[in-house]
């Protein structure tokens, strides 16, 4: 999926919604408030790409995420009159960070919106960084209703509504992300790959990187339960998902901004899609082999850059030095055994399956001895036995040691006398084991 907009004739061209100027003036705020954080080279990538790949490390920010950059940003540029009423935003949580240390730091108080599910880390750190000068409000249900109940609250209280990507000057903000990175990398950057949520970034980083260096490729990155970017590059207009999937919270939105879309449409040069399976995946391999902590959302644009080198996204090229955007390291420890159970499902070393014992001494090691390999692992069961009945169901997981390893499963199930079922992955029931 490829932009409709070709800037390189024109690489000059401020876009209508937000110029690299902007961006640049955001910098100056910025200073002394938001890190140049680093940039890590990556050499399990590198060394599979046989391209230099390296990532910036937006987790090492004070709030722990890039969000503090669009969020200061927007409200270092309230009124006196503003600032003294007070802001409100809404946040899956990183955002709310950004907007608790500004509120801290500016001297202004911030009520913020929260959908009920925010992991209490994230709570926790909101109330950290911003103290007295925060109050924190939960809402059921998804983060587009928890965005409409605070967009509420700000017309009935006249309070400033910060929105956490489709604002200009969050936008400005977020791009000087890409300003450190074409500045500490010089020439040899040839390509940046950014996560999509809302669309904040990865449109702040087009706009400065379109205008000052065209040759840049821009790759965004949807998680596959929230891909809002691309449903609306499908579309030509922003859609609303409805469901979507919160895994990568982060990136959760169920419909893209309006200014966000129009930039992406125009600047981004690739939209792709990322299975959380995958973010899973790469998350792991950043804290094992990186020793970097990731949340969902900021493992998105290095695992994108990992399914590249495993040759899972045929369409993707990447040149020059590729920068990944750690976007952010908000991650709850509680969810390791989902981001592992995900990790495995998606490699294909774990799957589950229905089996229908027969209600008589020795099922269960027929099974066994007949159908689990040598080297296979059960890793669940849960059989519930019904005297009325002539069997019982069985759900068994199964850890194997490779991949291609579930062929030989497969072929000794269907020899068996048992009746066995195995779950797909994209079945209901497969997301309610996950």
């Amino acid at each position: 999926m490829t932009s409709a907009l070709d800037t390189s004739a024109n690489p000059k061209a401020a876009h209508p919604v937000v110029s690299a100027t902007q961006v640049d003036e955001a910098a100056d705020r910025l200073k002394g408030v938001a890190r140049p954080t680093p940039i890590s080279p990556i050499e399990r990538l590198s060394e599979a790409l046989d391209v230099p790949v390296v990532v910036k490390r937006e987790d090492l920010q004070p709030c722990r995420s890039f969000k503090l950059r669009g969020a200061y940003n927007r409200i270092s540029r309230l009124s006196d009159d503003e600032r003294q009423t007070g802001i409100v935003c809404a946040s899956a949580g990183n955002h709310a960070q950004g907007v608790a240390l500004a509120c801290a730091e500016l001297g202004t108080h911030g009520t913020i919106f929260l959908p009920s599910s925010t992991p209490r880390q994230k709570r926790e750190r909101i109330q950290h960084l911003g103290g007295d000068s925060v109050d924190m409000v939960f809402v059921d249900g998804s983060f587009d209703h928890t965005q409409d109940e605070a967009q509420a609250y700000a017309q009935e209280t006249g309070r400033v509504y910060v929105h956490p990507y489709d604002d200009p000057d969050v936008i400005a903000g977020q791009g000087t992300v890409a300003k450190e990175i074409a500045e500490e990398l010089g020439d040899e950057l040839g390509t940046v790959v950014i996560p999509i949520g809302g669309g904040g970034l990865v449109s702040g980083v087009a706009v400065w990187l379109k205008e000052n260096r065209p040759d840049v490729q821009i790759i965004g990155v949807d998680p596959a339960g929230a891909a809002s970017a691309s449903a609306a590059l499908d579309k030509g207009e922003p859609v609303d998902l409805g469901k979507v999937d919160a895994f990568v919270d982060g990136t959760a939105v169920s419909k893209i901004g309006d200014h966000t879309f129009e930039i992406i449409r125009d600047l981004v040069d690739q939209v792709v899609v990322v299975p959380e399976g995958a973010v899973s995946r790469e998350m792991l391999d950043l804290y094992h082999v990186d020793g970097i902590i990731a949340e969902p959302a900021g493992a998105l644009s290095s695992a994108a850059v990992a399914m590249v080198a495993r040759g899972e996204l045929p369409e993707v090229e990447l040149r020059g030095t590729t920068a990944a955007v750690i976007s952010g390291g908000n991650n709850d420890l509680s969810r390791h055994a989902e981001v592992l159970e995900r990790s495995l499902v998606y490699q294909g070393l774990r799957h589950y399956f229905l089996v229908s014992f027969p209600q008589r001494p020795g099922a269960l090691r027929s099974f066994l001895d007949e159908v689990l390999g040598p080297d296979d692992d059960i890793l669940y069961f849960e059989y519930t036995k019904k005297n009325s009945r002539e069997t019982g169901p069985a759900l068994v997981g199964i850890d194997l040691q490779r991949p291609e390893d579930i062929v030989a499963l497969r072929k000794r199930i269907q020899e068996s006398d048992l009746h066995i079922e195995e779950i797909d992955v994209n079945s209901e029931l497969m997301r309610f084991l996950l």
